[in-house]
């Protein structure tokens, strides 16, 4: 009844994610082949006997139902796929394990299954399989981190081997983008009832577990049945190496052949390797200062704009080295529902603006506490708001904590300024603004304690809504709240960067900061 509907709905995402897309790898074009990595074979169709991706952190396990971290996910979708998945190129939602959809009404998705896959196992994938990954994904009893990809599906039915049907509670527009997420990957129900899929996980993508040593290794080999065609690299290896100085010295002598999330203070380290290409483009990361909104003080319209004016982000992003986007909106360019006249829509610098406010409000009698984990993005900008608060005359302290404190801390409201990330991997902007800032998840993860009626109220109309144009208007309104009332200060959006060893190409970088070596080779 609504396949036209749905065909619309598909081009416009098309449209609109395609004028802002950037496409899978990026390179500076300023370094040669042939360096201290190793030369190339000339032969783009040798196998590779052995690809090392180098990681800060280890994996926190194996199995997209039960893990919500992106080192885990950087393995996950190597071994595991999902429905739909992102084209990097045009940023279209597209079918990976599906072949098709429909809405016959609002809240049904039949979706059509791709025939011949089987898991690692040799387990049939089918609807079953399917049925079964999303009922234990959103079974209160498994404990799910991302149970929410799933949370407004009312009932999973198998029609036949290749189809599956899904009933939502109400219409949920992003609903194909998070059947995109790499925790709705399907996992294979057999080996799920048999081992532990943390350490010994089972899915059809184009690589195979190996081995997983805890601290050291996750070792991958290529799947020699996938669908299109086995990976040449022949060893796929995840390599815990904490200090990123040692992994740069690594993929300097080739010992390590690809690393992401390249920090600032080492690009020019890592810009001079004659033997490294550099991966870059805009990303959907947004990193942000925010208020504690359940305190008092805090609620004061004149205290938020202060503070707000006080805060020179172009100053800040000019310090990143080329890693950080300036812009307004808490929607970057990469997210379903940014608007480009949101860019520039929040209180600009205006540092007489902020004295005067300070001054006539008595906010130097008011001393702030400004939470701040202690990773070295955040702490530069909290070193750097710091001081240009106290030039408008304010008096801020900072509390640094670990990651996971700072986490528990904010969650608690234990603060009165705090600053906050989002890397969106899903790309929709209500999956930004309903985990962090929609009064339903106050106590868990809107940390910001963000309490609006009226920007609620957008951001449900945004997922119950499947029409794109009418989600994008519902998102821009919700996003321009934010501004007016100064609720978030974007400090700036992030910038997906990678450096790989100049003699392969085809690795694929995505916005959300997703990366893929299925499709490597040699020059």
């Amino acid at each position: 009844m609504k396949k036209q509907v749905v065909f619309i709905l598909m081009m416009v995402f098309t449209l609109v994610l395609a004028a802002c897309s950037g496409g899978g790898q990026t390179s500076s074009g300023n370094n040669t082949n042939g360096g201290d990595g190793g030369s190339s074979s000339g032969d783009s169709n040798a196998p590779i006997e052995s690809f090392t991706y180098a990681s800060t952190s280890d994996v926190s396990g194996l199995s997209p139902i039960l893990t919500n971290d992106s080192v885990s996910a950087n393995v996950i979708e190597h071994v595991y796929e999902t429905l739909f998945s992102r084209d990097p190129e045009t940023g279209e939602i597209i079918p990976e394990l599906a072949v098709s959809f429909e809405n016959p009404d609002d809240t049904t998705w039949v979706i059509k299954l791709r025939e011949g896959v089987t898991f690692h196992d040799g387990t049939p994938f089918n609807a079953e399989a399917v049925k079964y990954t999303f009922d234990k994904l959103r079974d209160p009893e498994t404990a799910a981190p991302r149970a929410s990809l799933l949370e407004p599906v009312d009932e999973i039915t198998v029609i036949d081997e290749l189809t599956v049907e899904i009933t939502t509670i109400y219409p949920y527009g992003p609903f194909l983008a998070s059947l995109a997420h790499a925790n709705a990957a399907i996992v294979s129900p057999t080996a799920d009832q048999q081992q532990d899929l943390m350490k010994d996980p089972v899915g059809t993508g184009p690589f195979k577990f190996v081995s997983y040593t805890p601290g050291d290794e996750v070792v991958l080999e290529p799947n020699e049945d996938y669908r299109n065609g086995a990976p040449q690299i022949q060893r796929l290896v995840f390599k815990v190496v904490p200090e990123v100085s040692t992994a740069i010295s690594m993929l300097q002598t080739g010992e390590v052949d690809f690393i992401d999330n390249l920090p600032s203070e080492q690009m020019k380290r890592i810009e001079s390797l004659n033997n490294v290409d550099l991966l870059k483009q805009d990303g959907t990361a947004v990193f942000y200062l925010t208020f504690n909104h359940s305190r008092p003080e805090n609620q004061d319209e004149e205290f938020r704009k202060a503070v707000a004016a006080s805060i020179d982000r172009d100053a800040f992003v000019a310090k990143l080295n080329g890693l950080g986007v300036r812009s307004d909106s808490i929607l970057g360019s990469k997210v379903f529902g940014h608007d480009p006249s949101k860019d520039n829509g929040a209180q600009a610098y205006d540092l007489e603006l902020a004295s005067e406010l300070v001054e006539k409000n008595n906010y130097k009698d008011r001393p702030i506490k400004l939470l701040t984990p202690n990773r070295s993005n955040f702490m530069l900008m909290a070193e750097i708001v710091q001081a240009q608060l106290a030039e408008a005359g304010f008096v801020v302290q900072i509390d640094s904590m670990e990651w996971a404190t700072f986490l528990d801390t904010a969650r608690s409201g234990e603060y009165d300024m705090t600053f906050l990330s989002w890397s969106n991997l899903t790309q929709d902007g209500s999956e930004m603004f309903y985990p962090n800032l929609h009064s339903d998840n106050i106590g868990s993860s809107n940390r910001a304690q963000f309490n609006n009626p009226a920007f609620d109220e957008l951001v449900d109309a945004s997922r119950v809504s499947i029409d794109p144009a009418e989600r994008l208007q519902l998102l821009d309104d919700a996003n321009a709240i934010l501004l007016e009332e100064n609720a978030a200060i974007a400090m700036y959006h992030g910038v997906v960067t990678g450096a790989v060893n100049n003699q392969y190409t085809g690795l694929i970088l995505e916005a959300n900061g997703k990366w893929n070596v299925k499709n490597i080779t040699r020059k």
